[in-house]
């Protein structure tokens, strides 16, 4: 099969999972494991079975003036971005945190405007002022809708951090994916997530009744290292062999659809004018600013 297609599906498949995450992780936080104790259990539960797999495959070494460029990567892309994610879906809901997380391919635009000096027209930067301006409203929104949802202006605004950070992510890794394998970043990076997430999430980790967990919250946590954290950052990865970043970053606008659907059918969030308005003031926001210029 063509490359560019199998990238395709594999960032189709990687949007697919983060979709559904937003309602089967939010269901057992905090009643069975704390926001920061689930991202250690993510980055734990990757870092395991990315080495595990790495054995299967040819061991190549990274280069020493790699380091700082994967370090900061590993930052933003298994650290600050996860606790952002997690922590901010515990006090929000899933229907925000899938708009939200459009943002993305916004913040990669920006950030490449300021590294790789590309320019910002009219349009896109019209499409950045309504792509924040639904993040803002959401962020501002209140809601009557507050099932296992204590602070929702505070997880918007952590989950528009997150989309920040996963932007920065997404330009910061893709030169390292031209020169070394997927599962030899992977392995790596999030070793190092499990080193900087240590001191904020071992208290919440060691705190989990292990051995007392209905199977209700098993499989939602094993869907969440092995889905959203394993196979999803996978996908991602491989699938920024070949496309851009944007073209990565813009997958997230499939996102809502499957979580609002998902949110809705399950009863763990609603749909309301706000959000409504929201969702479109994002959407027409991401259009603009991925509108490519016409060749005349």
């Amino acid at each position: 099969m063509n490359k560019r297609i199998l990238a395709l599906l594999a960032a189709f498949g990687a949007t697919t999972i983060y979709g559904l995450n937003h309602t089967i992780a939010k269901v057992i936080m905090p009643e069975y494991i704390g926001a920061f104790g689930l991202v250690m259990l993510r980055v734990v539960g990757a870092t395991v079975l990315f080495w595990i797999i790495s054995f299967a495959f040819p061991n190549e070494k990274i280069d020493r003036k790699d380091f700082f460029r994967i370090g900061i990567a590993t930052l933003f892309g298994m650290c600050i971005n996860m606790l952002m994610f997690i922590k901010g879906l515990s006090l929000s809901t899933p229907i925000n945190s899938s708009v939200i997380v459009t943002l993305t391919p916004i913040m990669v635009m920006i950030l490449s405007a300021i590294f790789l000096k590309e320019k910002i027209t009219t349009k896109k930067g019209f499409g950045i002022l309504m792509g924040f301006g639904g993040a803002i409203l959401l962020i501002l929104q209140g809601s009557d809708y507050t099932l296992n949802a204590p602070n929702i202006p505070l997880g918007n605004i952590m989950m528009f951090v997150n989309a920040m950070c996963y932007g920065t992510y997404l330009v910061l890794i893709k030169p390292m994916t031209q020169k070394y394998t997927t599962i030899t970043l992977m392995k790596w990076m999030f070793l190092g997530g499990v080193i900087l997430n240590l001191p904020l999430t071992f208290s919440e980790f060691t705190a989990v009744e292990w051995t007392s967990l209905p199977f209700e919250a098993i499989w939602r946590m094993a869907f969440v290292v092995v889905g959203t954290t394993f196979f999803a950052y996978l996908f991602n990865v491989y699938a920024l062999r070949t496309l851009s970043p944007t073209t990565v970053g813009a997958f997230v606008y499939l996102q809502p659809f499957m979580g609002i659907l998902f949110a809705t059918y399950t009863g763990n969030d609603q749909m309301d004018v706000i959000k409504g308005m929201a969702t479109a003031l994002v959407f027409t926001g991401v259009y603009l600013v991925t509108q490519k210029k016409k060749v005349t």
